[in-house]
């Protein structure tokens, strides 16, 4: 197995040669191989969650809730409704709605999400159509808890993976840019329509129900990512933090800020060696492919990541503005 990975690494480091038209000193293949190193375990890691997450929605689905016709929010909750009124497979459905989100998602986060996320949405198709998976439990309020975490559980690990299963997200987040609405505003009102459209499609306990499975969903989801919507501020201190600065802006698109600091590790008496130290902010979904462009350059870099609640100004846009307490 390692024999193998190594040579993909090899072949990979090759073709990045060929491609960037590089000439092949030993310290440029030495430098693009541990590059084509990182992104190939980088793009395992994120298999291996987007497979899992895969594997958890389906059961949460075809166990839990569709024995019984309960619902989610989202972009699955849409397909459930409209695979029951139409009859059209769920799995169809499934791509069918998502597409148009994903599709947006090519603008509004990025093209490798977006191609990771269609990746996902259609293995999450083909596992709910082929997958038996049995059937759980009929009592109603274990199937809103359970089919909510699981499906909750499979979201959340989709997005470590770098991907939804739900094309909300992305909605939320093209439109947070547009109004003066968080994600998590969007995502809310967004699910308030589907409820009430399930209320008024089959009932009103079956809505209810939809809110308790939406809940455990929701709430799984941030016990899993820590919440998409938030920003997380990053702090680095490496050696080589000019390639770092030069690397988050010109391959995340971020701002970032250099502050100088010293280093603290030195015995009574010695000069505290001085330090450049960056200060960038991403979400979560651009924290994977921000350690890996840090890994890239210092994989011994040392990194602190700390979630913000709220951010203004910069390359950062506008949230609406909150009451202050007293």
């Amino acid at each position: 197995m390692k024999s193998i990975f190594q040579y993909i690494i090899t072949e990979a480091t090759k073709y990045n040669i060929r491609k960037k038209k590089l000439k092949p000193t030993p310290s440029c293949y030495k430098k693009e191989k541990n590059d084509a190193g990182v992104v190939i375990q980088e793009l395992l890691k994120s298999i291996f969650f987007i497979v899992l997450g895969v594997v958890s929605a389906s059961f949460g689905l075809k166990s839990f809730l569709l024995p019984i016709s309960f619902i989610d929010g989202g972009v699955t909750g849409i397909s459930l409704i409209t695979a029951k009124l139409s009859g059209v497979p769920l799995s169809v459905l499934l791509v069918a709605i998502n597409l148009p989100f994903l599709v947006l998602g090519f603008s509004s986060v990025s093209r490798q999400f977006a191609i990771r996320s269609i990746i996902a949405i259609i293995l999450l198709a083909l596992a709910v159509e082929f997958i038996p998976y049995p059937d759980m439990t009929n009592d109603k309020l274990l199937v809103a808890l359970f089919g909510g975490f699981f499906l909750g559980l499979g979201i959340g690990l989709a997005i470590r993976g770098g991907s939804v299963l739900d094309g909300t997200e992305v909605l939320a987040v093209y439109l947070s840019r547009k109004v003066s609405l968080s994600i998590g505003d969007i995502i809310l009102v967004f699910n308030i329509l589907i409820f009430a459209a399930a209320a008024w499609v089959f009932s009103v306990e079956i809505a209810l129900y939809a809110i308790l499975t939406y809940f455990a969903a929701s709430k799984t989801v941030d016990f899993v990512v820590d919440g998409i919507e938030e920003y997380i501020g990053v702090t680095i201190i490496s050696e080589f933090s000019e390639d770092i600065r030069l690397a988050i802006i010109e391959n995340l698109g971020r701002g970032c800020t250099i502050y100088s600091g010293k280093k603290g590790f030195a015995a009574r008496g010695e000069t505290l060696k001085t330090t450049d130290i960056v200060y960038t902010l991403v979400t979560r979904l651009e924290l994977t492919k921000l350690q890996t462009e840090i890994d890239k350059i210092d994989k011994c870099a040392f990194i602190i990541m700390n979630p913000i609640k709220d951010a203004k100004g910069g390359m950062i846009k506008k949230r609406p503005l909150k009451k202050i307490k007293n």
